[in-house]
């Protein structure tokens, strides 16, 4: 059986579904429902069973999945970058993550986990290197110390060990996160019930609108966890983005343009736009201006030398496809 943890979140149950589709359901659905609202997302899919986050820690201590295991995809962690308990934050995050790599390496099985672009702060550069890795928030520090311990005991290893570096991930299946949602899903919300879309004026030596982040689509995420573990021989720690960072007034003029086409109107360029009110510009909220990634970009060097070798969706293309899927919901 494979273990999926954080499996009813956003890139858990889209997770599970591709498995799904592959043919894989001897799936243990790991997460906390105390949101119950997040059940949704697993719905349509095939499990052999679901646990509780605190039970399935008790079970694995107990010795229960000794044996019974062949891979362990680890997506569950508290992703809120706002979130200022560093005691939660560090058992959630890093404690409970090292607890599933010492099972893994117990039972000899490949470990996929998710880490996280926050790791390198402000940056400029994003390179998988400690010299770059300057975190700004408990999130981001609970997902470079894992990384850290990773990487010294890299020699323990018994086999495939994979951090994967999301970048902005965005895409069906991130309802939940509410606050935390991508700006594609606050832009289509507020697009679609005030008529505008609102983005954070300038920051970081950028225009209002024109920071850039590298966003990369839920599916394209997924493909590159199985990808790996398709490949147990492949281990180390990646960059998973784009490599093409993007302003957020283009994640802006895709989304609004995308709803626009679905109501049978012409797409309107940025200009227009700003024109027609259609896009705002608003405040920082208090606190966040000083900790905000203003630009971020993979450098996917090591993620290619790996061998995958796929191509990702731009904005303009994700974001099409996100729309129709939030429209037929």
């Amino acid at each position: 059986m494979i273990i999926v943890t954080g499996a009813a979140g956003f890139i858990g149950s889209n997770l599970v579904q591709a498995l799904n589709r592959r043919g894989d359901v001897e799936i243990v659905a790991v997460d906390n429902l105390t949101r119950g609202d997040k059940f949704r997302n697993l719905v349509d899919c095939e499990l052999a069973d679901y646990l509780d986050k605190d039970a399935f820690r008790q079970a694995l201590a107990a010795g229960d999945f000794d044996g019974e295991v062949s891979a362990v995809l680890h997506q569950g962690a508290c992703s809120d970058t706002m979130q200022t308990d560093g005691r939660y934050m560090l058992d959630n995050n890093y404690r409970y993550s090292l607890e599933l790599l010492e099972f893994c390496r117990s039972e000899d099985i490949p470990f996929i986990y998710a880490s996280s672009a926050s790791v390198y702060g402000a940056g400029p550069s994003f390179k998988e290197d400690p010299q770059f890795e300057k975190p700004l928030n408990v999130y981001g520090y609970s997902k470079f110390l894992f990384d850290q311990v990773v990487r010294r005991r890299w020699s323990e290893n018994t086999a495939q060990v994979v951090g994967l570096r999301y970048f902005n991930v965005y895409g069906p299946r991130e309802a939940h996160k509410a606050r935390m949602a991508s700006v594609a899903w606050h832009f289509f919300n507020q697009y679609r019930t005030e008529g505008r879309v609102k983005l954070f004026e300038g920051s970081g030596g950028y225009a209002a609108g024109e920071q850039r982040r590298d966003f990369i689509f839920v599916e394209d995420a997924v493909k590159a966890n199985l990808f790996f573990l398709d490949h147990p021989g492949l281990s180390g720690i990646f960059n998973l983005g784009t490599g093409r960072a993007q302003t957020f007034n283009e994640m802006a003029v895709a989304t609004v343009n995308a709803v626009r086409d679905a109501q049978g109107k012409e797409p309107l360029p940025l200009e227009e736009m700003l024109a027609l009110n259609i896009i705002d510009y608003v405040p920082f909220p208090a606190g966040l201006a000083e900790k905000y990634q203003s630009f971020t970009q993979a450098d996917l060097s090591e993620l290619r030398k790996a061998g995958y070798s796929a191509p990702f969706l731009s904005v303009e293309e994700g974001v099409q496809r996100y729309v129709d899927w939030l429209l037929k919901q």
